[in-house]
C-alpha cells in the first residue's frame, strides 16, 4: 500500500495499479528521493512532469510538498484510472487542481507538446523491459522542454546500465537503493555570450 509521505496531503493512502504491468517506487526510495529534492530546493513552486507515471505517486507527492503543478503521463488504461483517482485525492486535499493526467504514450506526448512548454522537475520511471534506445529517444525529446535549471530523475533497475544521455543533458549524481538505482541529470548550461567590445 502506497501513500503520500509528506506535505499538505501527507498520510493520504494512494490506489495502486492492479497486476504487474507497472513497478511502483517503494516508500523507502520515494522518501529518500524527496529528501534529496527538498535539500536541493527543487520542489517548491516547480512545474513537475511524471512520465511513465504508473499510479502517479511521484507526481502527487511533489504536489503535496509544494509543486505548483504536476502532470502525470501514462498509457496503460488501468494505470490511467488509478492516476485519475490519485490525482482527485491529491487535488481534494490541496483544495486546488494541481495534478492533471494525460492518457498518452510518453513519446507521443512529448512530440505533441508545444515548443514553449517547459518543466522544472521530471520523473521518469519506465518499465524495466524498456530498452536503452527507446529510453534515450525519450530523453532526447524531453531536452527542449526543460527549464534552464531543471532536474531529471530516471529510476531504473540497479542492474541496468547508465542511460545514454543525449546532447543537452548531463549526469551529475546517482544513488543505489537495493534493486533500484536513481540517476540525476540536468541540462547542459548554455554558454554565455562574451561581453560586447566597446570601441575606442
Amino acid at each position: 500500500m502506497s501513500r503520500i509521505i509528506a506535505g499538505i496531503a501527507g498520510g493520504t493512502t494512494l490506489a495502486s495499479v492492479p497486476g504487474s504491468a507497472t513497478r511502483p517506487t517503494t516508500d523507502r526510495v520515494k522518501e529518500a528521493l524527496f529528501s534529496r529534492l527538498d535539500a536541493l530546493g527543487m520542489i517548491s513552486r516547480s512545474r513537475v512532469l511524471d512520465l511513465f507515471a504508473g499510479s502517479g505517486a511521484l507526481g502527487v507527492e511533489a504536489a503535496s510538498r509544494g509543486a505548483s503543478t504536476a502532470e502525470l503521463v501514462e498509457a496503460d488504461p488501468k494505470a490511467v484510472r488509478v492516476c485519475e483517482r490519485n490525482a482527485r485525492l491529491a487535488n481534494d486535499a490541496l483544495g486546488r487542481r494541481a495534478v492533471t493526467v494525460h492518457r498518452s504514450k510518453v513519446a507521443g506526448f512529448l512530440e505533441h507538446t508545444l515548443p514553449g512548454r517547459h518543466w522544472d522537475l521530471v520523473f521518469m520511471d519506465p518499465p524495466y523491459p524498456l530498452g536503452e534506445e527507446p529510453l534515450s529517444a525519450v530523453l532526447t525529446a524531453l531536452v527542449p522542454h526543460l527549464a534552464e535549471d531543471a532536474l531529471v530523475v530516471v529510476e531504473r533497475s540497479s542492474r541496468s546500465p547508465e542511460p545514454a544521455w543525449p546532447e543537452g543533458l548531463v549526469l551529475f549524481a546517482e544513488k543505489k537503493y537495493g534493486e533500484t538505482r536513481l540517476w540525476f541529470a540536468e541540462p547542459v548550461p548554455t554558454p554565455s555570450e562574451p561581453p560586447a567590445t566597446v570601441g575606442a
